[in-house]
């Protein structure tokens, strides 16, 4: 029987635990940090979905084919540590976690020098509308052999982009440049419009110098995210912030 550890359990470990039960798989557990703190919303995921939750870290992983690391930004690296104890040879460890290259590659050091299977992983876009289905770029030596299970998981888009790792990451990240600097200019533009009385004038500004779109549907949806996942998103750019600095 396939057996499956999430090590963090908000909102993407959530969608794992819901879409790996559609795949046929039963047998899961997890770790948090947030346990400990029983109205946390890892402690809520794993009571609504009930996910066991294993004392440790290491207690999670232990017997586990697959380990799904999906933690904040910042942590990515202590997760993969944290695994080492309990990690059986040859066990995959997907690492979701958008952290920058080198941050990746100090986890990959951790699992393949405990004998696991580390497999970076980069989701190029929010995981709510098409879930495990969601297009992942994958890297790192044992990327092309997770990409001939990875259906069996449930997950269903996969690229792998090199068999070294860091390029994913660094994709993801250079993107998040982009579409997270992207929201931070409209909320500091339309916040400070609206205090003006300017919010729509703006508005409908923005397709003189950009391309044609519903700019307050997106201008809507941006802040929205930023206001629902301010920390995560913030930890997220300390390491595009991160992987600035790695390239000089």
């Amino acid at each position: 029987m396939t057996r499956v550890a999430l090590i963090g359990l908000g909102e993407v470990g959530r969608v794992f635990v819901e879409d790996l039960r559609a795949a046929g798989i039963r047998d899961l557990s997890a770790w948090d940090t947030a346990f400990a703190d029983e109205g946390s919303r890892a402690s809520r995921n794993a009571a609504e979905l009930g996910v066991a939750r294993a004392g440790s870290a290491p207690a999670a992983v232990r017997g586990a084919d697959l380990v799904v690391s999906a933690v904040t930004a910042a942590r990515c690296v202590a997760a993969a540590e944290s695994v080492v104890p309990g990690l059986a040879e040859g066990t995959w460890f997907f690492d979701l976690n958008s952290s920058s290259p080198g941050h990746k590659q100090a986890a990959a050091a951790a699992v393949d020098g405990a004998g696991g299977r580390y497999v970076e992983a980069a989701l190029m876009s929010p995981i709510g509308p098409k879930r495990l289905g969601s297009p992942f770029l994958l890297g790192g030596p044992h990327a092309a052999a997770f990409a001939d299970s990875a259906a069996a998981y449930g997950i269903g888009d996969v690229t792998v982009v090199s068999d070294s790792v860091g390029r994913a990451a660094a994709t993801k990240l250079c993107r998040s440049v982009v579409v997270k600097g992207l929201e931070s200019l409209l909320a500091e533009s339309l916040l400070t419009a609206r205090r003006f009385g300017v919010e729509r004038d703006v508005l409908d500004s923005l397709p003189n110098i950009l391309p044609p779109a519903d700019w307050e549907a997106v201008a809507g949806y941006f802040i929205s995210r930023s206001l629902q996942h301010g920390q995560r998103r913030s930890e997220e750019m300390e390491e595009a912030a991160a992987t600035v600095s790695e390239a000089g």
